[in-house]
């Protein structure tokens, strides 16, 4: 019996991933008018960069070089974390919403996280 590939698109992660970067683009309207290139741009980088890794990742052909991908897509969900909170701290966003933020983006890291392990596992194989 033939091998199915894995494709990205079917990953729940990476889905979930495109759902944080929705998101992302529909809180970040009331940020001020000069955060366009400053935080905001960075929030924007780092939440888009954990799904194009995902799915770069898994176009890889092979293990180690799939798995790279995946720990830059999780550096940029921690880098993303901490954007979150600052957007709070300067009172760009509501606490309500920073909880909405970081409940989907910990999702994503559950995910992510599934998903290292299990390329993990097989390289051990």
């Amino acid at each position: 019996m033939e091998k199915k590939k894995m494709v990205y698109t079917d990953l729940d992660v990476w889905k979930e991933a495109r759902a944080l970067v929705k998101l992302v683009y529909t809180s970040l309207v009331n940020f001020p008018k000069d955060e366009i290139f400053a935080l905001q741009s960075q929030i924007k980088r780092a939440a888009i960069s954990i799904p194009s890794n995902i799915a770069e990742g898994s176009g890889r052909n092979h293990g180690k070089d799939s798995l790279q991908f995946f720990y830059i897509a999780r550096g940029s969900a921690y880098e993303l974390e901490t954007q979150f909170y600052l957007s709070f701290d300067l009172n760009f966003i509501p606490k309500e919403l920073l909880d909405v933020l970081l409940n989907q983006l910990e999702k994503v890291r559950r995910l992510l996280a599934g998903l290292i392990n299990y390329y993990k596992s097989n390289l051990a194989k």
